[in-house]
Formats: structure tokens, C-alpha cells, sequence
């Protein structure tokens, strides 16, 4: 169990919001419409958690602003159809604030597209913090997003704690000097999950649920 003093960071995408099937639809579309090809899944899903502009100009330089355009502008107009809540989710936060825990989102999701996510899960206006693509001139796996957001919640590094379901998510907590706590059910292989070496891996809420709040 973290201790109730401590502060709990989440991951958005594949951690507290389903997600996953909206940000493979939309790189699908981009890249189809743009470069006139895709990429296997297993490659699209190792994007998900870095910055969307990054992932662009590292794959697609030439297209990268084109690509960023498409992908927004279909994934804006698609979200309402394709994000899901996952089951317990919505539980797990009732508790967590009835606990008075100290918590919040860091992702590297644009503002406007965050905001979206929370409202069609129901889950805007229930977490305490929100730190987004904006807050932070760096990125993760770099550590200053989850920094920022210890830094937000006035609760040591060391005493956070980062739920994520990316690798990315893990290397940025372990760079932080943050605990991680690595989740199964998002965007993440569980065998490349385990292999970067998180403090804890969750196969589901119910277990996410006993170790933050016992």
C-alpha cells in the first residue's frame, strides 16, 4: 500500500482512460492520408506516452506538421465515438478523493485533448491536478513533466509515486527518482512493462485499487 501521505501521479491515456483505440485510429488515418502507408500496431502502440509533434518529426520529418494536423483534426472529431472508461476507473477516483489523497494527471496530451478525455470519462473536475504537453518544455521519458507535478501537488519526489502503462512512464518515474507503478491494460506489452523495471505491475483496477488505498 502507498502511504497516504504520499502523492499519486497518473498517466491519462491507457492508465485512467481508454483511450488506446482512438490514438491507433487516429495515427492510422494520419499516416494513410499523409505518407499513404501505416505501421503495424505493436510500433504505433511503442509512440503512445511520448509527445505527438516528437513522434512525428522523429518517424516522418519532412511530413511531421502535415501528419500532427491530420492526426489532431480526425482524433478531435472521433473522440466522443471512440473513448471508453475503463471499469473501476470511476471508483477508484470517488475513493481516492473521499481518501483526501493528494492526486493528479501528467500527460503529454495537449491541454484542449486532455480536457476532452476527462469530460467524455466523466472524470473532469474530480482530479486535483492537470498537467498537460503545455506545462513543461520537456517531455518523458524525461523527468521534468512528473517533477512539475510533484511540484504541483507540494509533495517530495521521493514521496510520489507515477501509474502509467508505458515504458516511457516508467523510465520518466525512475529518472525522477519517483517510484512507478507500470499498469497492463493500456498501450503497453506486459513483458516490456516488466522488463523496465517498475516498483510494482497491476493487471487490474481492483489490484491498482489495494495498492493505493488498501
Amino acid at each position: 500500500m502507498i502511504s497516504p501521505r504520499a502523492g499519486i501521479l497518473f498517466d491519462l491515456d491507457g492508465t485512467l482512460v481508454d483511450t488506446i483505440p482512438l490514438i491507433l485510429a487516429s495515427f492510422d488515418h494520419a499516416l494513410t492520408q499523409v505518407v499513404g502507408e501505416t505501421r503495424p500496431e505493436p510500433v504505433i502502440r511503442s509512440w503512445i506516452g511520448r509527445r505527438l509533434g516528437e513522434v512525428f518529426e522523429d518517424e516522418y520529418p519532412d511530413h511531421a506538421r502535415e501528419l500532427e494536423r491530420v492526426y489532431i483534426e480526425w482524433n478531435l472529431a472521433q473522440a466522443a465515438r471512440l473513448i471508453r472508461r475503463y471499469p473501476g476507473i470511476d471508483a477508484l477516483v470517488r475513493d481516492l478523493n473521499e481518501a483526501q489523497a493528494r492526486f493528479g494527471v501528467v500527460t503529454s496530451k495537449r491541454l484542449t485533448t486532455a480536457e476532452d478525455a476527462l469530460r467524455l470519462s466523466d472524470l473532469k473536475g474530480r482530479i486535483e491536478l492537470l498537467a498537460t504537453m503545455e506545462s513543461t518544455s520537456q517531455h518523458k521519458p524525461d523527468p521534468a513533466p512528473l517533477l512539475h507535478g510533484a511540484a504541483r501537488l507540494s509533495t517530495p519526489v521521493e514521496r510520489c509515486v507515477y501509474v502509467g502503462d508505458a515504458v516511457v512512464d516508467i523510465r520518466a518515474a525512475q529518472a525522477a527518482g519517483m517510484p512507478s507503478i507500470a499498469v497492463t491494460w493500456g498501450a503497453g506489452a506486459r513483458d516490456d512493462l516488466v522488463a523496465a523495471g517498475p516498483d510494482h505491475v497491476i493487471d487490474d483496477v481492483a489490484a491498482l485499487h489495494a495498492v493505493l488505498l488498501g
